[in-house]
């Protein structure tokens, strides 16, 4: 099965194609065909964080640009021009109505291209920026209906637990029940899978992310945006270093008797010292970020170690752009080895961790498998698209 996966949850506009086939088991393969991603992250470092109506233009702006690079990848851009019924230009114009940019591309590239050999449309629907998903969702929609293909409404949670769960082209090796720490600018929650497709939310932060908190913490300390590729380069020079320590912060909840995070108080903290020492020098906030960085990793991976042992998971997945972090990499496998625990630990390669399209395509492929197409008519963004 051939499955082209869209994502636009944030601020990466991402367009795959994979050919897959298997059950959700050890016969699982799949071949990524094509794929293209263009970031907005250098658009909205002057913000300081994703501004959602620059991040919905951007996505309408390159969409139609990635799908080109995708298809031409996987040898899928055929130059025969259709030409379109009058009454499915007015559907199309209809459906892409909020992005008149987006429909003109469109149609110029109708205008010169033939259908692709594809059998379905996978495209994250929720959870994220809802005016950004919506051009997602549009987009799936008006290529469903020029191409007669159905369509997968997949959650971009779930495609980050199924791309974590690949091991090269094929599905790991693994055992339920299986445990997923997700972390991202949105995201902070621990998820328990006891079968394939069957969510438990065990944990979940009360208040701001993980990823939101590195951001926050990048503009209190003067560095660029995105923040937390940012914390960790200036926390590994701490390391490396062995740069003094001069502050010390909480650890919010680490104690309390529950699976759930807070790291808005340890924000809150930060601001704090940095407001009364605002003449640091750049090793001292060097320093300083190491430990935000120390902090943040222990409440994840005691939380998570926690939930292991309450839950008896065989396996642990690690997914979301702060999965990416080589310090909550290294410190969530050391505290697994030294507890003896034998639970299987995956996580995606660095370049994977961030939002993508491959695992929208994957996720998609799965549902599409087991016959779980969307209605077009139906189908609606939802920003607070919950995991369950």
């Amino acid at each position: 099965m051939r499955v082209l996966g869209i994502e636009t949850s944030c601020d990466e506009t991402a367009v795959s194609l994979i050919e897959a086939d298997g059950t959700f088991g050890v016969d699982f393969a799949f071949k990524q065909l094509g794929n293209a991603l263009y970031s907005q992250a250098k658009l909205h470092e002057q913000y300081g964080g994703v501004f959602p109506n620059l991040a919905k233009r951007e996505h309408a702006k390159n969409l139609v640009l990635l799908l080109t690079q995708a298809l031409q990848q996987a040898g899928e851009l055929h130059e025969t021009p259709v030409s379109l019924p009058e009454e499915v230009k007015t559907q199309l114009e209809a459906l892409l109505s909020r992005e008149p940019e987006l429909f003109e591309q469109l149609m110029v590239f109708i205008a010169a291209y033939g259908r692709p050999v594809i059998d379905c449309i996978a495209v994250t629907h929720g959870p994220g920026l809802e005016p950004c998903l919506w051009v997602g969702v549009n987009f799936a929609k008006a290529l469903s209906l020029l191409w007669n293909l159905p369509i997968v409404a997949v959650n971009h949670m779930e495609g980050h637990i199924m791309l974590s769960l690949m091991e090269g082209t094929k599905l790991s090796p693994f055992e339920f029940p299986l445990l997923a720490l997700l972390i991202s600018g949105g995201h902070t929650e621990l998820v328990l899978s006891k079968e394939f497709g069957q969510y438990e939310v065990v944990g979940k932060t009360r208040d701001d992310a993980a990823g939101e908190a590195f951001d926050k913490v990048a503009r209190l300390l003067g560095l660029p945006y995105p923040g937390g590729p940012e914390i960790s380069r200036v926390a590994t020079t701490a390391r490396n270093h062995h740069l003094e320590k001069k502050f010390a912060l909480p650890r919010p909840m680490i104690h309390e008797d529950n699976l759930d995070f807070s790291f808005s108080g340890l924000k809150t903290a930060v601001r704090k010292i940095v407001e009364a020492h605002p003449d640091m020098s750049m090793d001292e906030k060097a320093a300083f970020a190491r430990e935000f960085e120390d902090a943040v990793a222990d409440v994840l991976i005691e939380k998570t170690i926690r939930a292991i042992d309450s839950f008896g998971a065989n396996t642990i997945v690690v997914g979301g752009g702060v999965s990416a972090n080589a310090h909550v990499r290294e410190q969530l496998k050391r505290a697994l080895e030294d507890e003896g625990n034998p639970a299987k630990l995956l996580i995606p390669p660095p370049d994977l961790a961030t939002d993508n399209a491959l695992m929208i395509a994957l996720a998609g492929y799965f549902r599409a498998s087991k016959k779980e197409f969307a209605n077009p008519s139906d189908l609606v963004a939802n920003g607070n698209l919950k995991l369950c």
